[in-house]
């Protein structure tokens, strides 16, 4: 088995999918590649993988140099872990043969039995012998895992794991990724076009949209503190919103900005001074009902006045819509069911929100985003 170490990754191409990336995933961490479809997630992975081949860069795992500078390893010699979207089971294997094709770095008398205790481990056991169109969608991503950990990998590669499956299966299986992922100490490269699966399961957030990078970085950070618009949509954030800068208070060190027919601070920005226009952004959990409500309204909060326009009740949560007074764009919040029933929160009512100041968060120009208003 190759020994174990960081994966290092940059990459580029003009021709053909045009791509460019640069990170790093370390031993025993899981890095979420997420965009949209045709964005350039599946290309990296398997240049990753020594499927495709950038133009130029170099991609190193630990101190062995897969590819650069004249190397250019193959699949087999990079010894890395690979499930394909829709698993790449062999349809005429069983569970265990399915897996057991995968060690052939074992010699042939111990390859059954390991197979066996990878089954166990990925919770299939009393099903080594069924052939994959008599498993279902959970069991046959459990086997395609299987068979891909017990090669040993330097490296293991998910490409849209979880897309085919059920929401009650995904959620198992998120589970049991995250327990393999302590034991396992090796980098995990995860696809996906689910941002809240990659803030659910991953160290690090690696946003790429028409095969640039648009920001990396631990996934709560990228969530609070996104660079740009097109960042912050791709991160599901709803909120963005115009405004002009007043002034820098120094004493609280907040910068106030002119907000419709209101006004709201937010943490001191130093690219930003009196007299300039930015957007700004601000997650869920800056929006606050019941801290007004409860006569907890402190100065880091914003009263913000909007009269509710519709309520969808989603399980234990409602997804609410709001308008402020002087702004065309809307106010959109997801509060749990039972503080809306509290707070007796209704179509037309007219109340105030709060704005957490620390968790408004100023926007780069990005030229190539239209503004959603």
């Amino acid at each position: 088995m190759n020994s174990r170490g960081d994966l290092h990754v940059k990459v580029a191409q003009i021709s053909g999918i045009p791509l460019q990336a640069e990170f790093s995933c370390c031993a025993g961490e899981l890095l979420a590649v997420v965009g949209p479809s045709g964005g350039g997630k599946t290309t990296l992975l398997r240049m990753i993988a020594g499927l495709n081949h950038p133009q130029t860069g170099e991609i190193r795992c630990g101190e062995h140099v897969w590819f650069g500078k004249g190397i250019n390893l193959t699949p087999q010699q990079r010894h890395l872990g690979y499930v394909p979207q829709h698993y790449g089971l062999f349809p005429n294997l069983s569970a265990q043969a399915n897996i057991v094709a995968g060690l052939d770095h074992l010699p042939k008398s111990q390859r059954r039995a390991r197979a066996l205790q990878w089954l166990e481990l990925v919770n299939l056991h009393g099903l080594p012998e069924r052939l994959p169109h008599q498993l279902s969608g959970g069991q046959k991503q459990r086997v395609a895992l299987a068979r891909a950990l017990a090669r040993e990998p330097s490296v293991l590669l998910l490409d849209e794991p979880f897309s085919a499956l059920d929401r009650e299966t995904r959620e198992r299986l998120y589970i049991e990724l995250a327990r393999l992922k302590s034991q396992l100490q090796i980098p995990v490269i995860m696809v996906t076009h689910d941002i809240n699966e990659a803030l659910l399961l991953a160290d690090k957030l690696v946003l790429i949209s028409q095969g640039q990078m648009l920001q990396a970085g631990e996934p709560r950070q990228v969530l609070l503190k996104p660079r740009n618009e097109s960042v912050a949509r791709q991160m599901g954030l709803r909120n963005i919103f115009d405004a002009q800068v007043l002034q820098y208070d120094p004493d609280q060190k907040l910068l106030w900005l002119q907000f419709g027919e209101q006004k709201i601070a937010c943490d001191a920005d130093p690219r930003f001074r009196g007299g300039d226009n930015v957007r700004w952004v601000i997650p869920n959990q800056g929006i606050r009902f019941n801290a007004i409500s409860s006569g907890r309204l402190s100065r880091s909060y914003n009263k913000l006045s909007v009269t509710i326009e519709s309520l969808l009740v989603m399980g234990e949560s409602v997804r609410l819509v709001a308008s402020i007074a002087g702004i065309e764009h809307q106010l959109h919040a997801e509060v749990p069911l039972h503080l809306v029933q509290k707070l007796a929160l209704r179509e037309g009512l007219q109340t105030e929100v709060a704005l957490k100041s620390d968790l408004i968060h100023l926007l780069e120009h990005d030229n190539s985003t239209p503004h959603h208003r």
